[in-house]
């Protein structure tokens, strides 16, 4: 991606993952590329840059979103999460990680990150979440290798862990 000179960009200050940042951006710059190549967190993937694939599906303000469709600087003032942000430690995957690990929810793995993000948003909101939720929740995702069969799987894995723990008595 080109550079602009210092003249078209522009601060854009924001939550990431739990931590304030002030990047530079340009007026048309994408919170995708703000992502890769200025912040430096690649986890985000871009796959078809028209909002269509899913695969850079990050969450702004806890609600599931395109990065590649959305501009660095709408970002302003609000809190993005990113796939960086889902395990707890380097060692460590989150619930729903280790879910896709345990039932085979990835093959290749490039669309992984944005179905993490997508259903990591719908499971804080719904961990009672059943099969056909989450199968509407992956329908704006596209995956070219697992048939999505274990990708909802492991989803309605880690819902059932997530609702036992959030609900001990159950």
């Amino acid at each position: 991606m080109p550079r602009m000179n210092a003249a078209q960009r522009h601060g854009v200050e924001f939550t990431l993952n739990g931590r304030k940042v002030r990047a530079e951006a340009e007026n048309r710059m994408l919170l995708s590329d703000l992502l890769r190549h200025e912040i430096g967190l690649t986890g985000t993937h871009v796959g078809c840059e028209h909002g269509v694939c899913g695969a850079c599906t990050v969450q702004i303000d806890g609600k599931p979103a395109r990065a590649c469709l959305t501009l660095a600087q709408q970002v302003r003032g609000s809190d993005v999460r990113t796939v960086e942000a889902l395990a707890p430690g380097p060692a460590e995957l989150s619930p729903l990680q280790a879910a896709f690990r345990r039932h085979h929810g990835l093959q290749c793995g490039f669309c992984t990150p944005g179905i993490l993000m997508s259903l990591d948003a719908l499971l804080r909101e719904r961990p009672e979440a059943g099969r056909e939720d989450i199968r509407e929740h992956l329908s704006g995702h596209l995956c070219r290798c697992t048939g999505y069969a274990t990708i909802v799987e492991a989803a309605l894995a880690a819902a059932e862990e997530q609702w036992k723990e959030e609900t001990p008595n159950a």
